[in-house]
Protein backbone atom coordinates (compact mmCIF):
# COMPACT_ATOMS: atom_id res chain seq x y z
CA UNK A 1 0.00 0.00 0.00
CA UNK A 2 1.55 3.31 -0.78
CA UNK A 3 -0.93 6.27 0.25
CA UNK A 4 -4.16 6.70 2.58
CA UNK A 5 -6.93 8.93 1.72
CA UNK A 6 -7.86 9.95 4.89
CA UNK A 7 -9.68 13.70 5.05
CA UNK A 8 -7.90 15.49 7.65
CA UNK A 9 -10.28 18.52 9.55
CA UNK A 10 -8.38 21.18 10.48
CA UNK A 11 -11.16 23.01 12.06
CA UNK A 12 -12.12 19.43 14.09
CA UNK A 13 -11.81 19.58 17.88
CA UNK A 14 -10.56 15.75 17.14
CA UNK A 15 -6.63 15.95 16.81
CA UNK A 16 -4.87 15.33 13.46
CA UNK A 17 -3.48 12.13 15.35
CA UNK A 18 -6.52 11.02 16.45
CA UNK A 19 -8.09 10.86 12.57
CA UNK A 20 -5.51 9.38 11.32
CA UNK A 21 -6.03 6.80 14.15
CA UNK A 22 -9.55 6.43 13.93
CA UNK A 23 -9.30 6.40 9.97
CA UNK A 24 -7.13 3.20 9.88
CA UNK A 25 -8.57 1.81 12.59
CA UNK A 26 -12.22 1.22 11.22
CA UNK A 27 -10.49 0.44 7.78
CA UNK A 28 -8.69 -2.51 9.03
CA UNK A 29 -12.33 -3.33 11.62
CA UNK A 30 -14.64 -2.78 8.19
CA UNK A 31 -11.85 -5.27 6.03
CA UNK A 32 -10.66 -2.61 3.76
CA UNK A 33 -7.13 -3.39 4.74
CA UNK A 34 -6.97 -6.93 5.04
CA UNK A 35 -4.57 -8.43 7.50
CA UNK A 36 -0.84 -8.64 6.74
CA UNK A 37 -1.59 -5.65 4.35
CA UNK A 38 1.58 -2.88 4.59
CA UNK A 39 0.89 0.26 5.70
CA UNK A 40 2.66 3.67 4.18
CA UNK A 41 5.89 4.77 6.41
CA UNK A 42 5.52 7.27 8.77
CA UNK A 43 7.61 9.30 6.49
CA UNK A 44 5.39 8.90 3.27
CA UNK A 45 2.20 9.35 4.75
CA UNK A 46 3.31 12.68 6.65
CA UNK A 47 4.23 14.27 3.65
CA UNK A 48 1.03 12.35 1.89
CA UNK A 49 -0.92 14.28 4.31
CA UNK A 50 1.21 17.51 4.80
CA UNK A 51 1.37 16.87 8.39
CA UNK A 52 4.31 16.35 11.08
CA UNK A 53 6.02 12.92 11.32
CA UNK A 54 5.33 12.74 14.99
CA UNK A 55 1.48 13.27 14.23
CA UNK A 56 1.70 10.03 12.09
CA UNK A 57 4.01 8.17 14.67
CA UNK A 58 1.30 8.97 17.33
CA UNK A 59 -1.61 7.94 15.52
CA UNK A 60 0.95 4.54 14.91
CA UNK A 61 1.65 4.11 18.26
CA UNK A 62 -1.45 4.13 19.48
CA UNK A 63 -3.14 1.60 16.44
CA UNK A 64 0.17 -0.51 17.92
CA UNK A 65 -0.86 -0.58 21.25
CA UNK A 66 -4.02 -1.41 20.61
CA UNK A 67 -3.20 -4.71 18.77
CA UNK A 68 -4.66 -2.90 15.12
CA UNK A 69 -1.14 -2.85 13.38
CA UNK A 70 1.95 -4.37 13.86
CA UNK A 71 5.69 -3.48 13.82
CA UNK A 72 8.00 -5.78 11.49
CA UNK A 73 11.98 -3.97 12.44
CA UNK A 74 13.63 -3.22 9.33
CA UNK A 75 10.47 -3.33 7.04
CA UNK A 76 7.73 -0.67 8.64
CA UNK A 77 3.97 -1.55 9.94
CA UNK A 78 1.49 -3.81 8.73
CA UNK A 79 -2.42 -4.62 9.37
CA UNK A 80 -2.87 -6.84 12.12
CA UNK A 81 -5.52 -9.98 13.33
CA UNK A 82 -8.31 -8.29 14.95
CA UNK A 83 -10.53 -11.16 15.14
CA UNK A 84 -9.74 -11.70 18.87
CA UNK A 85 -9.98 -8.02 19.59
CA UNK A 86 -14.25 -8.63 19.65
CA UNK A 87 -15.36 -10.93 21.98
CA UNK A 88 -18.91 -10.92 20.14
CA UNK A 89 -17.07 -12.39 16.94
CA UNK A 90 -15.70 -10.27 14.02
CA UNK A 91 -17.42 -7.52 12.19
CA UNK A 92 -19.72 -8.65 9.40
CA UNK A 93 -17.57 -7.47 6.87
CA UNK A 94 -14.81 -9.95 8.12
CA UNK A 95 -17.44 -12.77 8.60
CA UNK A 96 -18.49 -12.29 4.96
CA UNK A 97 -14.46 -12.43 4.21
CA UNK A 98 -14.04 -15.80 5.84
CA UNK A 99 -17.13 -17.75 4.71
CA UNK A 100 -15.62 -16.32 1.02
CA UNK A 101 -12.14 -17.54 2.56
CA UNK A 102 -13.65 -20.55 3.02
CA UNK A 103 -15.36 -21.08 0.38
CA UNK A 104 -12.30 -20.54 -1.98
CA UNK A 105 -10.96 -23.34 0.09
CA UNK A 106 -13.49 -25.92 -0.61
CA UNK A 107 -13.25 -24.87 -4.16
CA UNK A 108 -9.52 -26.15 -4.24
CA UNK A 109 -10.86 -29.51 -3.81
CA UNK A 110 -13.06 -29.43 -6.56
CA UNK A 111 -12.02 -31.27 -9.92
CA UNK A 112 -12.94 -29.40 -13.00
CA UNK A 113 -13.28 -30.92 -16.71
CA UNK A 114 -12.72 -27.56 -18.14
CA UNK A 115 -12.30 -27.51 -22.03
CA UNK A 116 -10.31 -23.79 -21.06
CA UNK A 117 -7.33 -25.70 -18.95
CA UNK A 118 -3.92 -25.88 -20.40
CA UNK A 119 -1.03 -27.83 -18.98
CA UNK A 120 1.43 -25.10 -17.18
CA UNK A 121 3.41 -27.29 -15.61
CA UNK A 122 5.28 -27.87 -18.98
CA UNK A 123 5.35 -24.19 -19.97
CA UNK A 124 8.90 -23.60 -20.54
CA UNK A 125 9.46 -20.93 -18.11
CA UNK A 126 13.62 -21.24 -18.17
CA UNK A 127 13.23 -20.12 -21.51
CA UNK A 128 10.26 -17.15 -21.06
CA UNK A 129 12.81 -15.93 -18.36
CA UNK A 130 16.01 -16.08 -20.51
CA UNK A 131 14.15 -14.48 -23.64
CA UNK A 132 12.50 -11.42 -20.92
CA UNK A 133 16.04 -10.74 -19.59
CA UNK A 134 17.54 -10.56 -22.68
CA UNK A 135 14.48 -8.08 -23.77
CA UNK A 136 14.94 -5.66 -20.36
CA UNK A 137 18.95 -5.88 -20.84
CA UNK A 138 19.46 -2.84 -22.96
CA UNK A 139 17.01 0.24 -22.60
CA UNK A 140 14.69 0.33 -25.24
CA UNK A 141 12.16 3.11 -25.41
CA UNK A 142 10.55 1.91 -28.70
CA UNK A 143 8.66 -0.63 -26.51
CA UNK A 144 7.34 2.29 -24.64
CA UNK A 145 5.59 3.70 -27.98
CA UNK A 146 2.07 2.11 -28.98
CA UNK A 147 3.63 0.70 -31.85
CA UNK A 148 1.76 -0.23 -35.26
CA UNK A 149 -1.86 -0.51 -34.90
CA UNK A 150 -1.72 -4.06 -36.74
CA UNK A 151 1.07 -5.58 -34.70
CA UNK A 152 4.52 -5.35 -34.86
CA UNK A 153 6.14 -6.16 -38.69
CA UNK A 154 8.35 -8.61 -37.17
CA UNK A 155 5.49 -10.35 -34.73
CA UNK A 156 3.21 -10.43 -38.07
CA UNK A 157 6.35 -11.91 -40.06
CA UNK A 158 6.69 -14.52 -38.10
CA UNK A 159 2.92 -15.46 -37.70
CA UNK A 160 3.02 -15.62 -41.08
CA UNK A 161 5.73 -18.14 -41.78
CA UNK A 162 4.17 -20.21 -38.68
CA UNK A 163 0.95 -20.43 -40.67
CA UNK A 164 1.79 -20.91 -43.71
CA UNK A 165 4.64 -24.27 -42.89
CA UNK A 166 1.99 -25.27 -40.52
CA UNK A 167 -1.95 -24.40 -40.94
CA UNK A 168 -1.01 -23.63 -45.19
CA UNK A 169 -2.15 -20.25 -44.97
CA UNK A 170 -1.28 -18.06 -47.85
CA UNK A 171 -1.13 -14.22 -46.78
CA UNK A 172 1.74 -11.66 -46.47
CA UNK A 173 2.54 -9.80 -43.20
CA UNK A 174 0.86 -6.73 -44.35
CA UNK A 175 -2.49 -8.95 -44.43
CA UNK A 176 -1.88 -9.79 -40.71
CA UNK A 177 -3.43 -7.64 -37.40
CA UNK A 178 -2.68 -8.78 -34.11
CA UNK A 179 -5.00 -7.99 -31.17
CA UNK A 180 -5.58 -8.90 -27.72
CA UNK A 181 -8.17 -11.71 -28.05
CA UNK A 182 -10.43 -13.36 -30.70
CA UNK A 183 -13.33 -11.16 -29.65
CA UNK A 184 -11.27 -7.69 -30.07
CA UNK A 185 -10.75 -8.69 -33.37
CA UNK A 186 -14.33 -9.68 -34.48
CA UNK A 187 -15.05 -6.28 -32.97
CA UNK A 188 -12.62 -4.86 -35.27
CA UNK A 189 -13.96 -7.43 -38.27
CA UNK A 190 -17.53 -5.96 -37.68
CA UNK A 191 -16.01 -2.32 -38.57
CA UNK A 192 -14.41 -3.54 -41.46
CA UNK A 193 -17.29 -5.66 -43.12
CA UNK A 194 -20.09 -2.96 -41.88
CA UNK A 195 -22.78 -2.56 -40.55
CA UNK A 196 -25.82 -5.19 -40.17
CA UNK A 197 -24.58 -8.11 -41.87
CA UNK A 198 -26.16 -11.34 -41.53
CA UNK A 199 -23.78 -13.78 -39.64
CA UNK A 200 -25.07 -17.64 -40.21
CA UNK A 201 -23.36 -20.28 -37.07
CA UNK A 202 -24.07 -23.58 -36.16
CA UNK A 203 -25.60 -24.25 -32.85
CA UNK A 204 -23.79 -25.40 -30.15
CA UNK A 205 -21.05 -22.97 -31.45
CA UNK A 206 -18.54 -20.56 -29.46
CA UNK A 207 -20.87 -18.54 -27.55
CA UNK A 208 -18.00 -15.50 -26.97
CA UNK A 209 -17.79 -15.18 -30.87
CA UNK A 210 -21.86 -15.50 -30.59
CA UNK A 211 -21.92 -12.98 -28.53
CA UNK A 212 -19.34 -10.51 -29.82
CA UNK A 213 -20.95 -10.49 -33.10
CA UNK A 214 -24.62 -10.41 -31.94
CA UNK A 215 -23.42 -7.48 -29.68
CA UNK A 216 -22.00 -5.58 -32.44
CA UNK A 217 -25.57 -5.09 -34.10
CA UNK A 218 -25.63 -7.95 -36.61
CA UNK A 219 -28.54 -10.52 -37.27
CA UNK A 220 -27.20 -13.74 -35.97
CA UNK A 221 -28.91 -16.81 -38.19
CA UNK A 222 -28.01 -20.20 -36.20
CA UNK A 223 -27.91 -23.58 -38.70
CA UNK A 224 -27.75 -27.61 -37.56
CA UNK A 225 -25.47 -29.71 -37.29
CA UNK A 226 -25.56 -32.76 -39.49
CA UNK A 227 -21.83 -34.91 -38.48
CA UNK A 228 -20.12 -32.86 -41.38
CA UNK A 229 -20.02 -29.33 -39.62
CA UNK A 230 -22.63 -26.17 -40.75
CA UNK A 231 -25.38 -27.48 -43.34
CA UNK A 232 -24.55 -26.03 -46.53
CA UNK A 233 -29.00 -26.65 -47.26
CA UNK A 234 -29.11 -24.36 -44.02
CA UNK A 235 -27.03 -21.67 -45.45
CA UNK A 236 -28.28 -21.82 -49.16
CA UNK A 237 -31.79 -21.37 -46.98
CA UNK A 238 -31.11 -18.45 -44.94
CA UNK A 239 -28.76 -16.85 -47.54
CA UNK A 240 -26.04 -15.22 -45.24
CA UNK A 241 -23.57 -12.60 -45.76
CA UNK A 242 -20.98 -13.64 -43.51
CA UNK A 243 -20.92 -17.51 -42.34
CA UNK A 244 -18.76 -17.99 -39.42
CA UNK A 245 -16.91 -21.86 -39.43
CA UNK A 246 -14.62 -23.54 -37.25
CA UNK A 247 -13.56 -26.45 -40.23
CA UNK A 248 -10.60 -27.97 -38.57
CA UNK A 249 -12.22 -28.58 -35.42
CA UNK A 250 -15.70 -27.15 -34.34
CA UNK A 251 -16.44 -26.68 -31.04
CA UNK A 252 -17.94 -27.94 -28.59
CA UNK A 253 -18.75 -30.87 -31.13
CA UNK A 254 -15.26 -31.55 -32.11
CA UNK A 255 -16.04 -32.31 -35.73
CA UNK A 256 -13.76 -32.14 -38.62
CA UNK A 257 -15.06 -30.31 -41.80
CA UNK A 258 -14.67 -32.97 -44.83
CA UNK A 259 -12.92 -31.63 -47.74
CA UNK A 260 -16.47 -31.94 -50.20
CA UNK A 261 -18.30 -29.89 -47.43
CA UNK A 262 -15.06 -27.17 -47.71
CA UNK A 263 -15.43 -26.86 -50.79
CA UNK A 264 -19.24 -26.10 -51.10
CA UNK A 265 -18.59 -23.59 -48.34
CA UNK A 266 -16.18 -21.91 -50.28
CA UNK A 267 -18.18 -22.27 -54.42
CA UNK A 268 -20.74 -20.47 -51.83
CA UNK A 269 -18.49 -17.51 -50.31
CA UNK A 270 -17.44 -17.03 -54.59
CA UNK A 271 -20.95 -16.56 -55.75
CA UNK A 272 -21.80 -13.72 -54.73
CA UNK A 273 -20.16 -9.91 -54.06
CA UNK A 274 -19.73 -9.29 -50.33
CA UNK A 275 -19.68 -12.69 -49.27
CA UNK A 276 -17.57 -14.22 -46.48
CA UNK A 277 -16.40 -17.00 -44.26
CA UNK A 278 -14.81 -16.39 -40.96
CA UNK A 279 -12.70 -19.25 -40.03
CA UNK A 280 -11.90 -19.57 -36.85
CA UNK A 281 -8.94 -22.25 -36.19
CA UNK A 282 -9.94 -23.52 -33.16
CA UNK A 283 -7.62 -26.04 -31.13
CA UNK A 284 -6.12 -26.73 -34.89
CA UNK A 285 -2.36 -27.11 -33.49
CA UNK A 286 -3.81 -30.45 -31.97
CA UNK A 287 -4.61 -33.28 -33.64
CA UNK A 288 -3.47 -36.71 -32.77
CA UNK A 289 -4.55 -38.81 -35.50
CA UNK A 290 -4.17 -38.88 -39.13
CA UNK A 291 -2.20 -36.07 -41.25
CA UNK A 292 -2.97 -32.04 -40.39
CA UNK A 293 -6.09 -30.65 -41.63
CA UNK A 294 -5.13 -27.63 -43.79
CA UNK A 295 -7.01 -24.37 -43.28
CA UNK A 296 -9.80 -23.58 -45.08
CA UNK A 297 -8.02 -20.15 -46.00
CA UNK A 298 -5.53 -22.22 -47.97
CA UNK A 299 -7.64 -23.33 -50.69
CA UNK A 300 -9.29 -20.05 -51.15
CA UNK A 301 -8.71 -18.68 -54.58
CA UNK A 302 -11.37 -15.44 -54.38
CA UNK A 303 -10.46 -14.12 -51.13
CA UNK A 304 -13.34 -14.83 -49.19
CA UNK A 305 -12.05 -16.55 -46.19
CA UNK A 306 -10.74 -14.34 -42.93
CA UNK A 307 -8.66 -16.02 -40.86
CA UNK A 308 -8.35 -16.07 -36.77
CA UNK A 309 -6.00 -17.93 -34.44
CA UNK A 310 -4.57 -16.99 -31.09
CA UNK A 311 -1.60 -18.23 -29.19
CA UNK A 312 -3.72 -18.78 -26.19
CA UNK A 313 -3.96 -22.91 -26.23
CA UNK A 314 -0.31 -23.43 -27.55
CA UNK A 315 1.39 -20.92 -25.44
CA UNK A 316 -1.02 -19.45 -22.92
CA UNK A 317 -4.14 -17.61 -22.25
CA UNK A 318 -2.39 -15.11 -20.19
CA UNK A 319 -0.19 -13.88 -23.48
CA UNK A 320 -3.46 -12.73 -24.94
CA UNK A 321 -2.59 -12.77 -28.48
CA UNK A 322 -4.74 -13.51 -31.36
CA UNK A 323 -4.28 -13.07 -34.87
CA UNK A 324 -6.40 -12.23 -38.02
CA UNK A 325 -5.20 -12.66 -42.11
CA UNK A 326 -7.48 -10.45 -44.02
CA UNK A 327 -8.32 -10.82 -47.48
CA UNK A 328 -6.48 -8.01 -49.73
CA UNK A 329 -9.92 -6.52 -50.47
CA UNK A 330 -10.61 -5.75 -47.06
CA UNK A 331 -7.21 -4.42 -46.55
CA UNK A 332 -8.48 -0.52 -47.37
CA UNK A 333 -11.96 -1.33 -45.29
CA UNK A 334 -9.47 -1.95 -42.29
CA UNK A 335 -6.82 1.27 -42.73
CA UNK A 336 -10.34 3.65 -43.23
CA UNK A 337 -12.41 2.12 -40.81
CA UNK A 338 -9.77 0.63 -37.75
CA UNK A 339 -6.39 1.82 -38.58
CA UNK A 340 -6.59 4.43 -36.34
CA UNK A 341 -7.20 2.41 -33.20
CA UNK A 342 -4.05 1.52 -31.06
CA UNK A 343 -3.11 -2.19 -30.65
CA UNK A 344 -3.86 -3.66 -27.80
CA UNK A 345 -1.21 -6.02 -27.25
CA UNK A 346 1.84 -4.23 -25.93
CA UNK A 347 5.23 -3.75 -27.71
CA UNK A 348 7.64 -5.98 -25.26
CA UNK A 349 5.11 -8.83 -25.36
CA UNK A 350 4.86 -8.39 -29.17
CA UNK A 351 9.29 -8.86 -29.04
CA UNK A 352 8.97 -11.37 -26.37
CA UNK A 353 6.39 -13.50 -28.47
CA UNK A 354 8.63 -13.16 -32.05
CA UNK A 355 12.11 -13.96 -30.33
CA UNK A 356 10.09 -17.30 -28.84
CA UNK A 357 8.40 -17.72 -32.64
CA UNK A 358 11.43 -16.83 -34.62
CA UNK A 359 14.27 -18.79 -32.47
CA UNK A 360 12.24 -21.98 -32.05
CA UNK A 361 11.66 -22.09 -29.16
CA UNK A 362 7.52 -22.44 -29.74
CA UNK A 363 8.03 -25.44 -32.25
CA UNK A 364 9.67 -26.84 -29.55
CA UNK A 365 6.71 -26.44 -26.87
CA UNK A 366 4.25 -27.23 -29.44
CA UNK A 367 5.64 -30.58 -30.55
CA UNK A 368 6.23 -31.27 -26.87
CA UNK A 369 2.60 -30.12 -25.77
CA UNK A 370 1.38 -32.11 -28.73
CA UNK A 371 2.78 -35.67 -27.21
CA UNK A 372 1.68 -34.33 -23.48
CA UNK A 373 -1.99 -33.79 -24.69
CA UNK A 374 -2.22 -37.16 -26.59
CA UNK A 375 -1.00 -39.13 -23.67
CA UNK A 376 -3.60 -37.16 -22.06
CA UNK A 377 -6.27 -37.92 -24.64
CA UNK A 378 -5.35 -41.53 -24.46
CA UNK A 379 -5.44 -41.87 -20.86
CA UNK A 380 -8.96 -40.12 -21.02
CA UNK A 381 -10.21 -42.02 -23.66
CA UNK A 382 -9.37 -45.18 -21.81
CA UNK A 383 -10.63 -44.28 -18.75
CA UNK A 384 -14.07 -43.26 -20.06
CA UNK A 385 -14.54 -46.61 -22.16
CA UNK A 386 -14.73 -48.09 -18.86
CA UNK A 387 -17.33 -46.17 -16.88
CA UNK A 388 -20.66 -48.22 -17.28
CA UNK A 389 -22.86 -44.92 -17.01
CA UNK A 390 -20.74 -43.58 -20.76
CA UNK A 391 -22.89 -44.94 -24.02
CA UNK A 392 -21.18 -42.85 -26.78
CA UNK A 393 -18.28 -40.52 -26.94
CA UNK A 394 -16.92 -38.41 -29.89
CA UNK A 395 -15.34 -35.63 -30.92
CA UNK A 396 -11.93 -37.31 -30.04
CA UNK A 397 -8.66 -37.28 -31.44
CA UNK A 398 -7.99 -33.84 -30.95
CA UNK A 399 -8.63 -30.76 -28.91
CA UNK A 400 -8.61 -31.38 -25.32
CA UNK A 401 -12.06 -32.15 -24.55
CA UNK A 402 -14.23 -34.96 -25.20
CA UNK A 403 -18.11 -35.20 -25.84
CA UNK A 404 -19.61 -38.14 -23.87
CA UNK A 405 -22.99 -39.07 -24.33
CA UNK A 406 -24.84 -41.27 -21.12
CA UNK A 407 -27.09 -43.83 -21.21
CA UNK A 408 -30.56 -42.70 -19.44
CA UNK A 409 -33.10 -39.97 -20.02
CA UNK A 410 -31.29 -38.13 -17.11
CA UNK A 411 -31.17 -34.02 -18.47
CA UNK A 412 -27.28 -32.99 -18.72
CA UNK A 413 -28.12 -30.02 -16.77
CA UNK A 414 -29.27 -31.84 -14.14
CA UNK A 415 -26.32 -34.14 -13.89
CA UNK A 416 -23.97 -31.22 -13.96
CA UNK A 417 -25.57 -29.93 -10.95
CA UNK A 418 -25.63 -33.00 -9.31
CA UNK A 419 -21.99 -33.73 -9.70
CA UNK A 420 -21.11 -30.27 -8.03
CA UNK A 421 -22.02 -31.88 -4.75
CA UNK A 422 -19.89 -34.30 -5.25
CA UNK A 423 -17.03 -32.04 -5.86
CA UNK A 424 -16.46 -31.93 -9.60
CA UNK A 425 -17.41 -29.90 -12.32
CA UNK A 426 -19.08 -31.34 -15.85
CA UNK A 427 -20.19 -29.13 -18.25
CA UNK A 428 -23.95 -30.16 -20.34
CA UNK A 429 -23.85 -29.43 -23.98
CA UNK A 430 -26.87 -26.96 -23.52
CA UNK A 431 -24.23 -24.88 -21.59
CA UNK A 432 -22.87 -24.50 -25.02
CA UNK A 433 -26.52 -24.12 -27.37
CA UNK A 434 -27.27 -20.31 -27.88
CA UNK A 435 -30.15 -18.79 -25.44
CA UNK A 436 -33.27 -19.98 -25.92
CA UNK A 437 -32.71 -22.88 -28.24
CA UNK A 438 -32.87 -26.60 -27.16
CA UNK A 439 -31.15 -29.18 -28.57
CA UNK A 440 -32.64 -31.72 -30.44
CA UNK A 441 -34.02 -34.88 -30.00
CA UNK A 442 -32.35 -38.20 -30.70
CA UNK A 443 -29.30 -38.19 -28.04
CA UNK A 444 -29.11 -38.84 -24.45
CA UNK A 445 -27.56 -36.33 -22.00
CA UNK A 446 -24.42 -35.14 -22.98
CA UNK A 447 -21.55 -33.87 -21.17
CA UNK A 448 -18.38 -31.51 -22.46
CA UNK A 449 -15.37 -33.47 -20.63
CA UNK A 450 -11.81 -31.10 -21.28
CA UNK A 451 -9.03 -33.18 -19.76
CA UNK A 452 -5.90 -30.68 -20.79
CA UNK A 453 -5.64 -29.18 -17.61
CA UNK A 454 -5.90 -32.49 -15.49
CA UNK A 455 -3.32 -35.15 -14.29
CA UNK A 456 -4.03 -38.98 -14.32
CA UNK A 457 -4.75 -39.58 -10.83
CA UNK A 458 -7.11 -36.27 -11.52
CA UNK A 459 -8.74 -37.96 -13.86
CA UNK A 460 -9.60 -40.73 -12.18
CA UNK A 461 -10.75 -39.27 -9.16
CA UNK A 462 -13.16 -37.26 -11.03
CA UNK A 463 -14.61 -39.96 -12.95
CA UNK A 464 -15.24 -41.56 -9.46
CA UNK A 465 -17.23 -38.86 -8.01
CA UNK A 466 -18.79 -38.22 -11.40
CA UNK A 467 -19.82 -42.07 -11.66
CA UNK A 468 -21.81 -41.97 -7.74
CA UNK A 469 -23.73 -39.40 -9.61
CA UNK A 470 -25.22 -42.03 -11.88
CA UNK A 471 -25.33 -44.37 -9.10
CA UNK A 472 -27.50 -42.65 -7.01
CA UNK A 473 -30.48 -41.81 -9.79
Amino acid sequence: MFELMIHLDGDSEKPLYGQIYSYIRSQIVGGKISCGEKLPSTRFLSRHLQVSRSTVELAYDQLLSEGYIESVPCRGYYAGDVTGLYLGGPPKREDAWREEKKATAEAQGVICFSADENDYAHFPYAVWRKLTRELLAEEQPKLLCAGDAAGEWELREAICAYLYHARGVNCGPHQIVVGAGNEYLLMLLSHILGERKRVAMENPTYLKAYGTLFQMGHEMLLTGWDGGGISMEEIDRLNPDVVYAMPSHQFPMGTVMPMKRRLQLLQWASMASGRYIIEDDHDSEFRYRGKPIPSLQGSDAHGTVIYIGTFSKSVSPAVRVSYMALPERLLANYRKNCGFYSSTVPREQQALLTMFLRRGYFERHLNKMRRVYKAKHDIFLSLLKDEPWVKRIYGDYAGMHLLVEAHGETDALRIAEDAKKEGVRVYALEEYMVFGTAKKGGAGPTLLLGYGGLSESEMREGLSRLRRVFVEE
